[in-house]
């Protein structure tokens, strides 16, 4: 049994490294790294963005858990909207990064945390039903899976934002002007990935017609 447990634990570690892999995941944490300067700050980034993230997963995907939710009984509308609200902060997002000039406003603790925070109600309910937390029957086991799965997505966007920051701050430092325009490239890059999301959610998954389907991922 102690096997058994601590196979899924290493295996949640490694999920959670990868989830912090997905694609609008990457987009937002490179919105924000794009304004800073220190790759320390950048990390910093990436550990905020992990914790609001890993905040969301616990708190929701534990409810669910303690619950016993089943994934049917969540409304496809609310799962959709979640997901859509990721759409819209990417925007919101790229909007703040194009208008913010050469101000530091990514240097705050509220927008990693909040944009983590956002990304993580999409993902609880696709968190909390995977097959490897199914296979835990002790609810609190099941808890603390979330919790290693949250340690993995923390330590993996710390990872990706140190590797997006250290090539990109180089290039900075050698050549004069190129920040402003990796922030322009990183904002208009969140508003275009954003608005392909907003879509594909809104209309192809039917968020906004009358048979909306929904998979949480």
């Amino acid at each position: 049994m102690l096997t058994a447990l601590l196979s899924v634990t290493v295996l949640g570690f490694l999920l959670g490294m990868r989830h912090a892999t997905d694609p609008d995941h990457v987009v937002a944490v490179t919105t924000i790294v794009s304004q800073q300067r220190s790759l320390a700050k950048a990390a910093r980034t990436g550990i905020l963005w992990g914790i609001g993230h890993t905040a969301t997963i616990i708190l929701v995907g534990g409810a669910i858990i303690v619950l016993k939710v089943q994934l049917s009984a969540i409304p496809v509308r609310v799962g959709l909207s979640l997901e859509f609200a990721v759409a819209v902060m990417l925007i919101v997002l790229g909007l703040l990064t194009l208008a913010g000039g050469e101000r530091r406003v990514a240097d705050s603790t509220a927008r990693p945390l909040t944009v983590g925070f956002v990304h993580g109600l999409a993902g609880s309910a696709a968190v909390a039903t995977l097959p490897q937390v199914a296979l835990i029957p002790n609810p609190g086991w099941a808890l603390a899976y979330l919790g290693v799965f949250g340690l993995g997505t923390i330590v993996g966007m710390l990872l990706i934002t140190a590797s997006i920051a250290a090539p990109s701050l180089l290039a900075v430092h050698k050549f004069a002007g190129l920040n402003r325009k990796l922030r322009i490239a990183s904002g208009v890059a969140s508003i275009a990935f954003g608005l392909f999301l907003a879509h594909r959610i809104g209309f192809v998954d039917g968020l906004f017609t009358s048979a909306p389907e929904w998979t949480p991922h």
